[in-house]
């Protein structure tokens, strides 16, 4: 692997993050809400909609067990099964705590929502062999490919 081989894994482009999206199936949830109004919630509840199987990983409500009927796991690396995407909802200074428990996981791709941004932890996922999507919105992207 050539020193810049690891910014293949930054999608960037409409085509990969529509290819992304069409061949994934799992999606954990780093980050999410209970509330219904808070985009940590209707977001993943959109993607479900859509036929996506969500796995909520909250980093708050110590006491839920259960967000949208799905149960919750507390880090990415207790899931169950392959994840295809990690969809998160920290700020870009939250991340860097949770980096390695993604890596542990090894999904297809990490997704920041739009306004989340960390280049430092994008490379550190690309460079484990992970795609990573930033600054997007899931639902917006699922809505332009139409799902």
């Amino acid at each position: 692997m050539t020193e810049n081989d690891w910014r293949s894994h930054l999608l960037e482009s409409d085509k990969a993050i529509q290819d992304l999206l069409q061949t994934s199936r799992r999606i954990a949830v780093l980050g999410m809400k209970i509330e219904p109004n808070r985009p940590a919630r209707y977001v993943p509840a959109y993607a479900m909609s859509a036929g996506y199987e969500i796995i909520p990983v909250p980093v708050y409500y110590p006491d839920v067990t259960e967000i949208l009927g799905k149960q919750v796991y507390r880090k990415i690396a207790d899931v169950p099964g392959e994840v295809d995407i990690v969809n998160v909802f920290r700020r870009p200074s939250d991340i860097p705590p949770h980096v390695d428990d993604i890596i542990a996981k090894k999904p297809r791709a990490v997704w920041f929502q739009m306004g989340i941004r960390n280049d430092e932890a994008a490379e550190k996922l690309a460079r484990a062999g992970i795609d990573v999507v930033q600054d997007r919105c899931l639902m917006v992207e699922l809505r332009r490919i139409g799902k």
